[in-house]
């Protein structure tokens, strides 16, 4: 884990944060094959390439999940974990329902008539990973907002395991949600074959949710087949601490985030201490990780991404917060509210000693996909907002043509567009 001290280490640390994860070019090569080989052997295709990257054979056609399983799954799924999904979907439910747009109407007497229409998008695609771990609550933080929206179709597209049948949890989520379809299909070929249809998997208008590099690199390449919600890199935390907070909750939340994939940026700013409350914090996490069934992964995203920055004063914490313009962000200081309200780069904010990262993971309501890989400066959470487009209508009278037509003609010719303007004049000749 790397130690930093600010601002004496300025470069250094503007240097560290300013690492872009690109994509190796094998992968993107093979990406390319893949999507290639989908886009002209669709399901046949699919098939092949389960068979190579999930290791399971499934019969070309035969992708979809009986709903009867589905209900299964939900019938046979532990008590405890019926009532938190419960939970959360309502929680979840009740924050997006806030989200909900309508569209408004001008009446202007001496032109006519402008309208912008809300539209749901018609059917949308949610991958669910299950590789290091199946990502249960991700079903309900990513068909939620598309429900509330008015989606009109969601299917739900997550690999197989071993049995050739899905994650149970994933797919009592699914039911609990109540998609409309649920596919087995594994993310590699799965991203090309709802960009481009297959024999009995339709094109969808938008894909989200999680993935690997190889799901990432797909919706990347097939970005305008279909829409995506961002792009999507690996999960991160930023801790800004003062001297109130303890350094035991601060590493257990570092390994929080640590412990996925073993490629998972993780991070504390310590306002106040000096470097000696920084090593002591980073044999704190050193010590808690030694505990963790999913050690291998929390030290190796430790030794890659892990970072402690000794800061002076929350000023300063802020300062690096923005730069590095995190996906989860937690603030943990006497004063933790009115530095979040000062934050402008953040996928999302966790204020106080109360509020671990997971909190928002799972249960608070507010989405969990979120931008990461510094995209908080210019990308938002997933929302219900990210189902809908908008349209217009634009209905003028002939009074509101006279009235404007100079002006149209006008610009239309200091384009040198005279077949604009011929249109407007031949109306009003």
């Amino acid at each position: 884990m790397k130690i930093f001290e600010w601002p004496w280490q300025k470069s250094e640390v503007k240097e560290f944060f300013g690492v872009v994860s690109e994509t190796p070019a094998d992968i993107e090569r093979a990406v390319d094959q893949i999507i290639d080989q989908v886009r002209k052997g669709g399901d046949s295709a699919v098939s092949k390439l389960m068979k190579k990257f999930d290791g399971v054979e499934i019969f070309p056609g035969d992708f979809n999940v009986p709903k009867q399983r589905l209900a299964a799954a939900w019938r046979s799924a532990p008590a405890e974990l019926k009532h938190a999904l419960k939970t959360a979907k309502e929680r979840i439910e009740a924050f997006h329902g806030c989200q909900r747009l309508t569209g408004w109407k001008i009446m202007d007497p001496d032109f006519g008539r402008i309208e912008q229409r809300v539209l749901a998008l018609q059917r949308v695609a949610v991958y669910v990973p299950a590789g290091k771990a199946p990502l249960v609550s991700t079903v309900l933080m990513n068909v939620i907002p598309a429900k509330v929206a008015g989606v009109k179709e969601i299917i739900l597209v997550t690999p197989p395991g071993p049995d050739g049948w899905p994650n149970p949890g994933i797919l009592a989520a699914a039911h609990l949600v109540g998609v409309d379809r649920v596919l087995r299909v594994g993310g590699s070929p799965a991203m090309p074959a709802l960009a481009y249809g297959t024999e009995t998997i339709p094109r969808v208008d938008k894909v989200v949710g999680p993935g690997n590099i190889f799901v990432t690199t797909a919706k990347k390449r097939l970005y305008g087949r279909f829409d995506i919600e961002s792009t999507a890199g690996p999960s991160e935390v930023l801790i800004l601490a003062d001297e109130t907070a303890r350094l035991d909750w601060i590493a257990a939340d570092m390994l929080a985030q640590a412990e996925h994939d073993g490629n998972n940026p993780a991070g504390a700013v310590l306002i106040g201490g000096g470097k000696r409350r920084a090593e002591a914090l980073a044999k704190e996490v050193a010590r808690q990780a030694a505990e963790l069934p999913r050690r291998e992964l929390a030290e190796s995203s430790l030794d890659r991404w892990g970072y402690i920055i000794s800061a002076k004063t929350a000023e300063q914490a802020l300062e690096l917060a923005d730069m590095k313009a995190p996906e989860h962000l937690e603030i943990v200081a006497k004063n933790a509210r009115k530095m979040a309200a000062k934050v402008r780069n953040a996928g999302a904010v966790f204020v106080g000693p109360w509020t671990p990262e997971p909190v928002g993971d799972y249960i608070a309501g507010p989405n969990h996909t979120l931008p990461t890989g510094g995209t908080a400066r210019f990308f938002s959470p997933l929302s219900v907002w990210s189902f809908y487009r908008t349209s217009h209508t634009v209905e003028a009278s002939r009074k509101g043509l006279f009235s404007l037509a100079d002006d149209i003609t006008t610009l239309a010719e200091s384009e040198q567009l005279t077949a604009h303007a011929k249109a407007v004049k031949i109306r009003t000749r």
